[in-house]
């Protein structure tokens, strides 16, 4: 039965999530993707789905999805792709596709160009060769790392003289948070700004615990961090997002926020975290990571075309 393609729906979510977590199986060794993850995504502000997702089916089953959406609101835009290895035919008309999106949305935002990047795992279902024939390049690598965790030796730190952390279940702390997040990762590879009700979608705020949420501060310097976390993931406990204002690196306040996290999985019966980081990250975040114990997962790399 030859292929047939559409646009991907929010009902497709449950099957969408099989086909990643079958891609999940083939290239990390084991399924870690959630419903509601992909039910995010296919709600993402500004996709549109009948313009900006595509699901290849063999007879009723999808072997290729893709989605593409733009946080850039100017040249930049982002696309994902899944396929299944036996299945490379349809991923290169997708991919043809996408590209071809890519390009009409950026130049809706005005931009004589689209400069689109995929994030796909460094040993791909998806043939990479495919994307070098049409002049993609891997601009950086991603390491998602992970950590084991034990109630017995994870526990509270004592908070440092001077500092404070509350937790951000009030709104104004909310806000607080998103504020923190644009000052501290503004100097970032492939840092989008975002809107304050963008970043609530972007973080899945519906869905999450906000107790999970910290902001760290001190006494000579206000808010100075933030940790961002989240326990509706299956396979482990997760740490999104991590970041301490420029002016108060170096003091300790990330190490601090981040063994409190782990203090918190732990007393909720998590036995493994994770979390993912730019292997090029100046912060220092990577050896922050090491130093805390936490090994690499897997590697991801982002792939990179312009399209004019």
């Amino acid at each position: 039965m030859p292929y047939s393609q559409r646009p991907a729906a929010l009902t497709d979510a449950p099957a969408i999530t099989e086909l990643l977590n079958r891609v999940d199986e083939i290239e990390i060794g084991r399924p870690e993707t959630d419903l509601h993850t992909v039910q995010a995504d296919l709600k993402h502000p500004g996709t549109d789905l009948e313009r900006d997702s595509w699901l290849v089916l063999d007879g009723d089953r999808p072997v290729a999805y893709g989605l593409l959406w733009d946080e850039s609101e100017g040249e930049r835009v982002d696309i994902d792709q899944y396929v299944l290895p036996e299945h490379q035919g349809a991923a290169a008309r997708m991919l043809e596709a996408m590209e071809a999106r890519a390009l009409e949305k950026a130049r809706e935002n005005g931009a004589a160009r689209a400069v689109v990047h995929l994030h796909l795992n460094v040993a791909p279902t998806l043939d990479t060769e495919l994307l070098r024939a049409r002049d993609w390049r891997v601009v950086r690598r991603y390491h998602v790392l992970r950590r084991p965790l034990d109630p017995a030796s994870d526990t509270v730190p004592e908070v440092p003289a001077g500092v404070r952390v509350r937790d951000c279940t009030a709104e104004a702390d909310r806000l607080r948070v998103h504020e923190l997040y644009q000052a501290s990762f503004a100097g970032h590879f492939d840092f989008q700004p975002r809107a304050y009700d963008t970043w609530l979608h972007d973080i899945d705020a519906e869905g999450l615990d906000w107790s999970l949420v910290w902001i760290v501060s001190t006494d000579e310097l206000g808010d100075a961090g933030f940790l961002l976390a989240r326990d509706d993931r299956e396979a482990m406990g997760w740490i999104r997002s991590l970041g301490v204002l420029s002016g108060a690196r170096g003091r300790g306040l990330g190490g601090f926020l981040l063994r409190h996290a782990f203090a918190a999985f732990a007393a909720r019966g998590r036995d493994t975290v994770g979390l993912g980081v730019d292997t090029e990250n100046t912060t220092g975040a990577p050896r922050l990571y090491d130093r805390h114990g936490m090994t690499v997962h897997y590697a991801v790399d982002t792939w990179e075309t312009v399209v004019s």
